[in-house]
């Protein structure tokens, strides 16, 4: 084995250069995956701050409960269990600790 290709199993774990190369380059994928789905949440925020600046100024309360239950039944029906603690970070991130 080649000094580089030591490191490149080494860094992914992987035992045979042609998983390592498959491996980066999955990692890869998944970086740029990454990518859109913090920009995706970055505008979901966005949109929730409007949403909850309209809501207060017809002096309705910051946060509606019952549209916060749909979207943890959203996220459990399509993720499991595990997209309810997704969907309650994303609650938290668009509107703050309740």
């Amino acid at each position: 084995m080649t000094a580089t290709t030591t490191e490149s199993t080494e860094k992914t774990g992987a035992r045979t250069t042609d998983a390592a190369e498959l491996i980066t380059g999955a990692r890869e994928r998944i970086d740029a995956l990454d990518d859109r789905i913090i920009g995706l949440v970055q505008e979901r925020m966005a949109v929730s701050a409007v949403i909850q600046k309209e809501r207060i100024a017809s002096g309705g309360r910051r946060v509606n409960l019952s549209r916060e239950m749909e979207i943890l039944a959203h996220y459990r029906d399509a993720l499991g269990r595990p997209g309810t603690t997704l969907a309650m970070t994303l609650l938290e991130l668009c509107r703050g600790k309740i």
